[in-house]
């Protein structure tokens, strides 16, 4: 019988112990989605499915030691769905990746949210677990049917059989909406030159533009589009005013350098605030961190404080930086599993958008 409440309002006994367990989490999960990655390669490498047991066996080791019993619940079946592909039971596929890589993210999440004293409640715990545990029971026939059923009623999303990712590559849809006046462009090179000092920030600019502009159609153009593309292209800025060694770091950020990156919007805002008719997108700029709980930066905004541009630029890019979190550990930025991790955000994001948001990621995923 599934442990609801270890699940959905877990204790935590040991604090220091529950900083270990997620400072050790964070490398195991590295680890077993650079294996997931080759695995899709090398779907029969038996030193492959090893390695992913063996990390799930030391996750659910660790969470026995660190008192952190959530963790071995979702730690578990995944070890036992792991166990059959090792004895060649189950055969790999990327639906059953994606149902593995998709706990393990929820497990990330509900971890970093009680080290942040955070609830997990709306995280879908209970219904991950028993996805996970009839996965683990299922037949060789039914082993995607069960995948694709987990995946959907977590993320509230229909899987396709080849899961979609997102290309590095620019949309060009988003480059017909470019405006063609002169501060537009100027806006636009700004972002690119920004987007040029990583690899990994290829095609950023045209993929949140595309979708904040989609968003804000769908949910009936609630703020100026004009304004709004200026906001997608400065929201960033700021960050060329910091060091590098700061924002293009590696790992995990000390608190003077979140500090630090706190102060980026205020940057990009202080410019737009210069500029004649640009005051609109120069609020959604400066207000794009804040949270719809108020937990967010500078200011503290919560709720309707928050100009409805800025709830929009928060969820797109929220999105993207989930997409650039997978891809930079070496695996398939997947929509699925990025749409999974900002729903589970709901106490972050304004809740009359995410609906909108939703609908643009499923006509993603459609076409």
């Amino acid at each position: 019988m599934t442990d609801i409440q270890t699940l959905t309002q877990p204790i935590v006994t040991d604090q220091e112990a529950l900083h270990e367990f997620a400072d050790a989490l964070v490398d195991r999960a590295h680890d077993i989605e650079r294996s997931m990655a080759l695995l899709s390669k090398e779907p029969e490498s038996h030193v492959v499915i090893a390695d992913i047991f063996r990390a799930l066996h030391n996750i659910k080791g660790d969470a026995a030691l660190c008192s952190v019993p959530m963790a071995g619940l979702i730690a578990h079946p995944l070890e036992s769905v792991v166990t059959r592909l090792r004895s060649g039971e189950l055969r790999y596929s990327k639906l059953l990746g994606e149902a593995i890589l998709l706990a393990l993210d929820r497990l990330e999440l509900a971890v970093e949210s009680l080290v942040a004293g955070k609830s997990i409640a709306q995280l879908k715990l209970v219904v991950l677990v028993e996805g996970l545990e009839k996965m683990s029971q299922a037949s060789r026939n039914d082993i995607e049917l069960s995948a694709v059923q987990l995946i959907k009623t977590v993320t509230g999303f229909q899987p396709q059989a080849s899961p979609q990712t997102v290309s590095n590559q620019p949309s060009g849809q988003s480059k017909s909406t470019v405006n063609v006046s002169d501060d537009m462009r100027f806006f636009r090179s700004l972002a690119l030159q920004f987007e040029s000092r990583s690899p990994l920030f290829a095609g950023r600019t045209d993929r949140i533009l595309h979708l904040a502009l989609e968003t804000n159609r769908m949910a009936g153009s609630v703020v100026s589009d004009a304004q709004l593309e200026a906001a997608v292209y400065f929201h960033d800025v700021g960050m060329m005013f910091l060091p590098e060694s700061v924002w293009l770091k590696v790992g995990k950020l000390s608190n003077e350098d979140r500090k630090m990156l706190h102060t980026h919007p205020e940057f990009a805002a202080g410019l737009l605030d210069r500029m004649k008719g640009w005051e609109s997108a120069a609020e959604m700029v400066r207000q794009h961190h804040e949270s719809w709980a108020g937990d967010g930066y500078q200011a503290g905004l919560h709720g309707k404080e928050i100009c409805t541009g800025a709830k929009i630029l928060a969820i797109v890019d929220a999105f993207e930086a989930v997409m650039l979190k997978h891809s930079a550990r070496n695996h398939g930025s997947s929509i699925l599993r990025a749409i999974a991790e900002v729903n589970a955000c709901d106490k972050q994001f304004a809740p009359e958008l995410i609906e909108p948001f939703n609908a643009v990621i499923r006509a993603m995923l459609e076409h």
